[in-house]
């Protein structure tokens, strides 16, 4: 496994992020526990989940069992470095006021909440999960500090910003003399490149690092043409997003062919020769599918096959203004 520091931070991470969103709802408590000890095997320390997973059970559920994973003790907890995010209500039923978003009334109320599902006293990587324009940010980071201060929470970072959202932060950060963000999840693969155009280079400026989420597009970007027309099932958006890209799809997949790597594989390779990308957030359900995330560590996509990825899935041409203007 191959480790680099998060961001500016001296924090290390490994290449791949172990994304959790399924556990609970499309992987089983056992076999969630099995896919986190192989994880922990193959060397992956950076484990990604949020307050609101476990859709289809209840939601605070993928913590809960990350929690039960994390009490067998055995150094599991030592060895990972743990993130989580807050944003949305993790309550059922009527809409409560004051129970998501950023204000610092509710912050305070989903770390603790999150910690007690974890089973653990510190969150190392603590990530509001949307922005919110209607708190101010001095208000946000008087909360995170005080997390930070608590010790209940290490870094900070955020998730589906924008690139002025990520400045703006930073900047107020910086005026509190606070360390700030030092990462941003975002939805970035081959297929959906707009971060390219401000977010990326936002990042790369303040010395951010970047978790794509989504790196292989719901798994529209591992072979799903194929499937599809061998008769294999697929849901509604993998279906809608086929049709919209049937023709690229079609230069893809055989392209990944001629390669001899499988499409999974190529998309996740592609996102790791990006410098600014810290570690894609892999969503293994099986065993199967973790192992098989590992080849794209191993992956090196030359001069060539970047210029004819780039040429069947075309970029937003570069960072702001240039990509559009002079």
């Amino acid at each position: 496994m191959q480790y680099v520091h998060l961001g500016r931070s001296g924090l290390k991470v490994s290449r791949l992020c172990l994304g959790t969103m399924n556990f609970g709802s499309e992987t089983s408590v056992e076999q969630a526990f099995a896919i986190m000890d192989k994880a922990l095997d193959l060397g992956i320390n950076f484990f990604d989940t949020a307050n609101v997973y476990g859709w289809g059970v209840r939601r605070g559920f993928t913590e809960e069992i990350i929690g039960r994973w994390l009490s067998q003790g055995g150094g599991r907890r030592e060895r990972i470095v743990l993130a989580t995010k807050a944003y949305g209500s993790v309550h059922e039923g009527p809409a409560w006021p004051n129970r998501s978003m950023l204000s610092a009334y509710h912050l305070r109320q989903a770390c603790d909440a999150s910690l007690m599902r974890l089973k653990t006293d510190h969150i190392d990587l603590y990530q509001m999960h949307h922005i919110d324009r209607e708190t101010p940010w001095e208000e946000i980071w008087q909360a995170m500090e005080l997390l930070v201060q608590q010790g209940k929470v290490v870094y900070v970072g955020s998730s589906n910003f924008a690139g002025w959202d990520i400045a703006t932060a930073c900047q107020t950060a910086a005026h509190r003399n606070f360390l700030g963000l030092i990462s941003e999840q975002s939805v970035y693969n081959l297929a959906k490149r707009e971060v390219e155009l401000e977010v990326l280079p936002a990042c790369e400026h303040y010395g951010m690092g970047v978790i794509p989420w989504s790196p292989l597009w719901g798994g529209t970007l591992a072979g799903a043409l194929e499937k599809v027309e061998t008769g294999r099932r697929a849901n509604e958006n993998t279906l809608k997003r086929i049709e919209q890209h049937r023709a690229q799809l079609k230069q893809y997949e055989p392209f990944c062919e001629q390669l001899g790597e499988s499409p999974a594989d190529v998309a996740m390779a592609w996102l790791l020769t990006n410098p600014i990308v810290t570690a894609p957030i892999i969503g293994p359900r099986t065993l199967d599918q973790l192992d098989g995330a590992m080849r794209a560590l191993e992956l090196k996509l030359d001069g060539p096959t970047l210029k004819k990825l780039d040429e069947i899935w075309p970029g937003p041409g570069g960072s702001a203004p240039q990509a559009y203007a002079w």
